[in-house]
């Protein structure tokens, strides 16, 4: 059975909403589910009594076609205000946000001639608090389908945060199944995750903040980012701070948790802000911070994606802080692959298949999660 699908994503860093069109085809289909050709009313109407989490599918996947639409200035404050903001404004944006979505993923397809089943959209994280019970990604999925005129699948960390889980990472899955050529598979963006198999079970987790951190300490020196890491590469570490930094509890305890902004509020602008150093020695030794903590998990040979693959200096300082081979993909990958898994979780959410590994999150149970707006 063949599927085109169209992923969203807005991550943490704020840059922008990456849109990917994907298609997947199962070999196996015929045989185990006797589904023949798709369409969105096959989508949505040939969905039998079944959950499988049949991690060894066979599936061809591609990402066919790609962008990133950046988020200028005050939609990044907007975005920004969420987190002070009262319950009314809230509502009001998330519906805003739904229908900017919507719109550029109607104006993608409409301008690269493209049709799809549907959407899966992985919305913008507001609040993640998964020992609250709640986690909150805006960008309503019904102002999307009413944009876009296409059926939209989000809300993918909800069910698994009310079972008791972290909600996260979500990625594994896709992982698993789509790139298990690779022992390891680690994504560095706002925060840096890692995938791997432990014994018969995938694991997964937050590694530590990453783009999240160093973005906003480039803001003070008026760059968006490190390029390359030529500033971290250049400038002088702080040995006072980096140990600091290995300190906090997180990674001398082992924990494995997800994280979000609020954790790093907490635990790691203090620590930054007690040190009256150049904000150049501070980007240099964060970024060794993220070097020693991701090397460390790294037990075999690795993929690397997310917008820290980028980071030259960084990727060379991990490859120093491990024996095995680091790989950096072709550029739709690097810059995609999290687009594509969203794709993959609602296209497994649709398929009415398991898409949330509670050895991964934690949860009481695996699940199949997502929220379905259906658009006829």
């Amino acid at each position: 059975m063949f599927y085109r699908v169209l992923g969203l994503m807005s991550g943490t860093s704020l840059d922008g909403l990456d849109i990917a069109f994907c298609t997947f085809e199962y070999d196996d289909d015929k045989k185990d589910r006797g589904l023949t050709e798709c369409n969105n009313d096959s989508v949505c109407n040939k969905i039998n009594n079944y959950t499988s989490l049949n991690l060894e599918q066979n599936i061809k996947y591609r990402i066919e076609k790609a962008t990133t639409i950046p988020y200028d200035k005050e939609l990044k404050d907007k975005i920004t205000a969420c987190e002070n903001c009262s319950g009314e404004y809230l509502a009001e944006f998330s519906a805003y946000l739904g229908h900017f979505f919507g719109k550029e993923a109607k104006k993608f397809l409409t301008e690269n001639n493209l049709a799809v089943d549907f959407i899966a959209s992985h919305g913008q994280t507001v609040f993640h608090q998964p020992d609250k019970l709640f986690t909150l990604q805006i960008g309503d999925i019904n102002s999307i389908a009413a944009e876009s005129e296409c059926t939209v699948i989000g809300d993918f960390r909800s069910l698994d945060v009310a079972l008791g889980g972290q909600g996260a990472p979500l990625v594994p899955v896709g992982d698993k199944i789509l790139f298990k050529q690779y022992p390891y598979c680690l994504n560095i963006g706002g925060f840096s995750n890692i995938s791997f198999d432990e014994g018969k079970k995938r694991t997964a987790y937050d590694i530590c903040p990453a783009n999240i951190v160093l973005n906003h300490l480039c803001r003070f020196i008026n760059l968006p980012y490190d390029d390359g890491g030529k500033i971290a590469e250049h400038s002088e570490i702080n040995e006072d701070l980096l140990r600091d930094l290995n300190d906090i509890p997180y990674y001398v305890n082992k924990e494995r948790q997800s994280l979000g902004k609020e954790w790093v509020e907490k635990f790691v602008f203090p620590i930054l802000n007690s040190y009256s150093i150049s904000y150049q020695s501070k980007i240099a030794t964060y970024t060794e911070h993220i070097a020693t903590e991701i090397a460390e998990h790294i037990n075999g040979d690795c993929l690397v994606t997310g917008g820290g693959a980028y980071n030259t200096f960084l990727i060379n300082r991990i490859g120093k802080q491990t024996n095995y081979k680091i790989i950096i993909p072709d550029n739709l990958t690097i810059q995609y692959k999290e687009a594509l898994i969203f794709a993959f979780l609602g296209l497994r959410r649709l398929r009415n298949e398991i898409n949330c590994l509670r050895s991964v999150t934690g949860a009481k149970k695996d699940s199949c999660s997502g929220a379905v707006v259906y658009y006829k």
